[in-house]
């Protein structure tokens, strides 16, 4: 039996589209209704732009959408946030264009599109078939060449013909594969309302300005706050220049999703491994000294090592008061 003939039996009907109506907007497209999709193979796809276990599958997404268009696929991202600025629609256009999204977007602020779907994740991948009828989801990265051919499947179902398959796409930047086998420092959010590892010695305020302290040793995974901060149920922000964040990590890349707490402001960092400049280890948003500037709300790519991967330091320092952490996560 061939692989693809074991896919089609593994194709099962998990229920119809729901309705894409309640979008607040489009992006690179008009409203797309049930209707208009009707005959196409549809693959839903949300996301929420600061998020790395989406970024990463973004060049499969743009490959799929670029190859089987023609024969009569339809990628829709469907953006879904997760903090409270990725419900603003310049930011969500601006990191459309950013990542080079082009096919089409439904913007779903008000989550009525993941309430339908009863979806719980980002990324989350739902194919539907060109008669309307979801037969086939994941949650989370990977399994791409399985996904691609359920996309070729349900595009022979529809009786088209298909071209060679993508195969591997190789992500660049922020979308590179993470490295699996040496990871070991899971997403870490840094608002009071969902972090963990704290290890400042100073009790956690919600809300309320107060000096923290730099904790003399951490233990992996553990981080800390050094100088004025207000912790938010999403966030900490930074109240003063000098203020710090420190994390133990083991991976080979450190994002940190954050901003300025104001719109249109500019905040000034530095970042430090084990207390060095990163040189070539820097990420592509520092130089290789740890310079670097927050001027939106968005993923950062601070650290991305060459060469092994072992238990670090890792430490932000902000120059100017308002910057506002959000969450770490790793490759």
């Amino acid at each position: 039996m061939s692989k693809q003939s074991a896919i089609a039996e593994r194709l099962p009907i998990e229920g119809e589209l729901p309705s894409l109506d309640q979008a607040i907007t489009w992006i690179n497209s008009p409203r797309l209704t049930a209707a208009d999709l009707r005959g196409k193979v549809v693959l839903i796809d949300f996301w929420t732009y600061t998020c790395i276990n989406w970024r990463r599958t973004l060049p499969y997404l743009r490959a799929w959408a670029d190859r089987y268009r023609d024969q009569g696929l339809v990628v829709i991202g469907v953006h879904t946030p997760e903090f409270g600025f990725e419900r603003d629609l310049d930011n969500i256009r601006r990191e459309t264009r950013a990542q080079d999204i082009g096919y089409p977007v439904a913007v779903d602020s008000e989550y009525a599109i993941w309430n339908a779907f009863d979806n719980h994740y980002w990324p989350a991948l739902y194919f539907v078939d060109s008669q309307g009828r979801i037969r086939h989801h994941q949650f989370g990265e990977g399994d791409y060449d399985q996904l691609e051919r359920v996309i070729r499947q349900l595009l022979i179902e529809a009786g088209r013909d298909v071209p060679e398959p993508v195969g591997v796409v190789a992500g660049r930047g922020a979308e590179t594969e993470a490295d699996w086998k040496r990871l070991k420092s899971p997403e870490t959010y840094l608002g009071h309302g969902r972090s963990g590892n704290f290890a400042s010695p100073e009790i956690e305020f919600l809300n309320r300005p107060r000096d923290y302290s730099t904790p003399e040793r951490l233990r992996l995974n553990y981080w800390g706050l050094g100088g004025n901060w207000t912790l938010s149920n999403q966030s900490s922000r930074s109240n003063a220049s000098g203020a710090r964040v420190t994390f133990r990590f083991h991976a080979r890349d450190v994002h940190l999703v954050m901003g300025p707490a104001r719109p249109g402001a500019a905040v000034r960092f530095r970042v430090s491994i084990v207390g060095l400049p990163p040189g070539d280890a820097r990420g592509v948003d520092i130089d290789d000294q740890g310079n670097g500037t927050l001027d939106v709300q968005r993923m950062y790519t601070l650290i991305r090592q060459p060469g092994a991967v072992g238990d670090r330091t890792f430490e932000i320092e902000f120059f100017d008061a308002g910057a506002e952490v959000f969450v770490f996560t790793f490759g």
